[in-house]
């Protein structure tokens, strides 16, 4: 069991999630399988962790129904709060905080140029102040590699070896969750409480549905052997 904090989401940083079920903007399912979900509020994460030099509190560490990592709830010492992706190792009462010389430990963002060679790091801004888009899964970490002028090579989840500007933050660590991979959702209401509906194969519907669909019996379903064009 995850040793979750037993407290609601911080108010000032929830909004409501609107519910699109797949459709566009004049109502069309442009999406499938898509509908019915559980009410949800989005919590709004720190992706640039631009809190410079100044010390946070971790002060619980809660669950995110909007993606397969947990969240961690800091306490700025100048009164701010802010929620940040949880990563692996870090507790409630530990001290993160964002700057060019900081201490390497799990949670601590800094400049991609300030980081050693061999460092395992996460949540990396593309462009420099736009906020960290890559390494945010849960139990991925990225490696940092080498520099080479202006930039550093980062080794990502996926095998591939990428260059950064060297200027750009990232946080040390891995992220969190790892065992997300190993959950079992044992039921399909569970699914259904996702916003998740049930997939229908198409050779079972009818021609008009798919190119799939109609004939007597069971047919194939390969490029050979469309019903339609």
């Amino acid at each position: 069991m995850k040793n979750l904090s037993r407290f609601r989401p911080e108010k000032s940083l929830i909004s409501i999630l609107p519910k699109i079920s797949g459709r566009n903007s004049t109502g069309k399912i442009t999406a499938r399988h898509q509908g019915g979900r559980k009410k949800r509020y989005y919590r709004e994460i720190d992706w640039k962790r631009n809190k410079y030099g100044i010390p946070g509190i971790v002060k619980s560490i809660e669950y995110d129904p909007n993606r397969n990592v947990d969240i961690a709830l800091i306490y700025y010492q100048n009164g701010e709060k802010r929620y940040i992706l949880l990563p692996a190792g870090l507790k409630v009462g530990d001290i993160v905080i964002s700057g060019e010389k900081v201490e390497l430990k799990p949670g601590n963002s800094l400049l991609l140029k300030n980081i050693p060679v061999g460092q395992s790091i996460h949540n990396i801004e593309l462009f420099p102040g736009r906020g960290g888009q890559m390494v945010r899964g849960a139990g991925t970490v990225a490696l940092l590699l080498a520099r080479e002028g202006g930039f550093v090579h980062v080794k990502l989840p996926s095998g591939e070896i990428r260059m950064f500007s060297r200027d750009c933050m990232a946080t040390v660590g891995m992220v969190g969750n790892a065992d997300h991979r190993l959950v079992r959702l044992g039921k399909a209401g569970r699914k259904r409480h996702m916003g998740i509906r049930p997939s229908v194969r198409g050779k079972v519907m009818n021609p008009v549905d798919h190119p799939h669909g109609g004939g007597e019996g069971k047919q194939p379903i390969g490029l050979k052997f469309p019903k339609t064009k």
